[in-house]
C-alpha cells in the first residue's frame, strides 16, 4: 500500500510500504481521510520525542471497513472513525471507564521510547474493533476526522464543569482552542474570551462564538477580563497551548476560587505560579485526550452544532502530504486544519 512515511526528522516520503496485518480482534480500515494534527507537526521535527522515525503518523481519521472478524458485529463497507487512543479495556483504569488513563495506552501514529504504533496517513490502517465508532449518515469522512480533536475539547469542558452564566477565558485560538470555544457555547457559558497573538485566529474565534478577543501581544488580557467581570476575574480559564507564558496568562485571569484547566501539552515542564494558585485557592485540572466522548461529538457534528467547514482549510491528496506539512510547519497564514485523502 501507499503511505506517507516520516523517514527521518523533517523528511516525509510518499512511498510503498507493507500492508498492515489484522489480528482476530482488529478491523482493517480503508482510510478515506486523515487530518494533520499539531502534534504531528511537532513530531515531524523531533521536538516532542514521540514521532521517532521511521513511522507513519496520523491519528485523526475516518474510513470504510475493508475486513473484520467473522464473529464481529462490524462488516465490510461500514463507515467508521476510531479513537486515537488504543486502550486495553482490562486494566484498573479501563474498568473504571477512565480509558484515557489506561496502563497499556498506545496512540496511533506515535513512535516513542515505549512503543511504535503506525497511524493512518496510509491507504489502510488496522485498529482494535473496540475503539471504532459508526459514522452518522449526515457526517462526511472529511468532517469525521475532526471528531478526535472535538472530543478533547468536549472532555476538557466537561472536566471543568462549566455552569450556566460563567465567564470563561480560552488562551490559545488554535484548533483545539477554537473547538473549546464552540463547546463552551453549547455548555452555556455566558461570555467566552479568546486570547492569542494571531489576529486572524482571533477573528476566527469571534466567528465561532467568542464574545471578546484579546491579542496578548498588544493588550493586557488580565485588565480586559477584569473589565467585564467587575474586577473579579474569569470563573474558569482553559490553557490550550502548553507553554509557560500561556499558562501564566491563564492563571492570572482567573478569579479567586476559580478553575484553571490545562489542555495544552507542548512543553514537558513550565514555570508555575504556585503561591498565587494556593493563596487564591485555584482548582487546577489536567486533561488528557478524551474518555468516551466520540458518540456525542459525532452527534454534534451531524446536527450542525459544530462548524467544521470554517476550520477546514484544505482537502488534498495524501501524495501531496509532505508539502502541506511544510506549509503548516512554516505557519502559513490562514491554515488551520488540513485533511489528506489517500
Amino acid at each position: 500500500m501507499k503511505a506517507l512515511m516520516l523517514e527521518e526528522y523533517m523528511k516525509l516520503v510518499y512511498r510503498d510500504v507493507s500492508d498492515p496485518v489484522r489480528g482476530d480482534k482488529d478491523v482493517l480500515i480503508k482510510v478515506k481521510a486523515c487530518s494533520i494534527c499539531g502534534s504531528d507537526i511537532h513530531g515531524m521535527d523531533g521536538s516532542t520525542g514521540r514521532r521517532r522515525p521511521p513511522v507513519i503518523m496520523g491519528h485523526e481519521a475516518s474510513g470504510v471497513i475493508e475486513e473484520a472478524s467473522p464473529s464481529s458485529a462490524w462488516k465490510k463497507g461500514d463507515r467508521v472513525t476510531f479513537d486515537s487512543t488504543i486502550y486495553c479495556g482490562e486494566c484498573w483504569f479501563c474498568r473504571r471507564g477512565e480509558i484515557n488513563l489506561c496502563d497499556n495506552r498506545r496512540v496511533l501514529g506515535v513512535s516513542c521510547e515505549d512503543y511504535r504504533q503506525d497511524g493512518a496517513f496510509a491507504e489502510y490502517v488496522v485498529v482494535p474493533q473496540h475503539i471504532i465508532y459508526r459514522l452518522p449518515d449526515e457526517v462526511k469522512f472529511e468532517q469525521a476526522v475532526l471528531v478526535e480533536a472535538l472530543s478533547i475539547a468536549v472532555h476538557a469542558v466537561a472536566r471543568a464543569n462549566i455552569a450556566l452564566g460563567d465567564t470563561v477565558v480560552v488562551v490559545g485560538a488554535g484548533m483545539i482552542g477554537l473547538l473549546v470555544i464552540q463547546a463552551l457555547g453549547i455548555a452555556g457559558a455566558k461570555a467566552v474570551v479568546a486570547v492569542d497573538l494571531d489576529d486572524s485566529r482571533l477573528a476566527m474565534a469571534r466567528k465561532l462564538g467568542a464574545s471578546m478577543t484579546v491579542n496578548s501581544g498588544t493588550s493586557d488580557p488580565v485588565a480586559a477580563v477584569a473589565g467585564i467581570t467587575g474586577g473579579r476575574g474569569a470563573d474558569c480559564a482553559f490553557e490550550v497551548v502548553g507553554i509557560g507564558p500561556a499558562v501564566d496568562t491563564a492563571a492570572k485571569v482567573i478569579r479567586k476560587g476559580g478553575k484553571l484547566t490545562l489542555v495544552g501539552n507542548l512543553a514537558p515542564t513550565v514555570p508555575f505560579p504556585l503561591q498565587a494558585t494556593v493563596t487564591r485557592e485555584i482548582t487546577v485540572l489536567g486533561c488528557c485526550s478524551s474518555r468516551g466522548e466520540y458518540p456525542v461529538c459525532l452527534d454534534l457534528i451531524a446536527g450542525g452544532r459544530i462548524d467544521t467547514a470554517s476550520i477546514t482549510s484544505a482537502i488534498a491528496p495524501l501524495s501531496e502530504g509532505a508539502s502541506w506539512f511544510n506549509r503548516l510547519y512554516e505557519k502559513e497564514k490562514g491554515l488551520l486544519k488540513v485533511v489528506l485523502c489517500p
